[in-house]
C-alpha cells in the first residue's frame, strides 16, 4: 500500500476517535483547548502545502470536476463548511471576530481556515472568561 492509500484510513480512524471522544467526554471545555484546533490547522496546512508543491496548486479542482463522485465530495465539503459557518458565526460575532476576514480565509483554504477560526474563537472565549 502507498501513503495516499493508507492516509485516508488513518484520517477516518482519527475522525471516529475524535467523534467518540466528544460523545463520551462530559466535561466542560477546559483552558487551552484552543491549542488542539490550532495544531490541527497547522498540521493540515503543512500537509496541504506539501500537496500543492508536489501535485500543483489546482489539483483539488481536477479531483472535484473529474466525475460525479468528485462533484459529490465537493458538494459535501461545501455543505459541511456552510453548516459549521452557520453554527460558529453567532459566537464569533459576540467575540468581535472579523467575519469578512474569516469568511475569505475559510472559503479560500477550507478546513485549514475553519479550524484556525475555531482555535481563535476558543482563545478569545478563554481570554474573556466566557468558556
Amino acid at each position: 500500500m502507498t501513503l495516499p492509500t493508507i492516509l485516508p484510513f488513518i484520517a477516518a480512524a482519527l475522525a471516529a476517535a475524535f467523534i467518540g471522544y466528544t460523545i463520551f467526554d462530559k466535561r466542560e471545555q477546559k483552558k487551552h483547548m484552543w491549542v488542539f484546533p490550532a495544531l490541527v490547522s497547522l498540521i493540515f496546512l503543512t500537509f496541504s502545502i506539501t500537496a500543492v508543491v508536489t501535485e500543483g496548486s489546482t489539483g483539488f479542482w481536477v479531483e472535484h470536476t473529474r466525475n460525479l463522485w468528485g462533484n459529490q465530495i465537493w458538494f459535501d465539503l461545501l455543505l459541511a463548511a456552510c453548516i459549521g459557518w452557520f453554527l460558529i458565526v453567532p459566537q464569533a460575532r459576540k467575540q468581535g471576530m472579523s467575519l469578512i476576514l474569516w469568511a475569505v480565509l475559510v472559503l479560500s483554504t477550507g478546513s485549514i481556515g475553519f479550524t484556525a477560526m475555531v482555535a481563535r474563537l476558543w482563545y478569545l472565549k478563554e481570554k474573556s472568561g466566557n468558556l
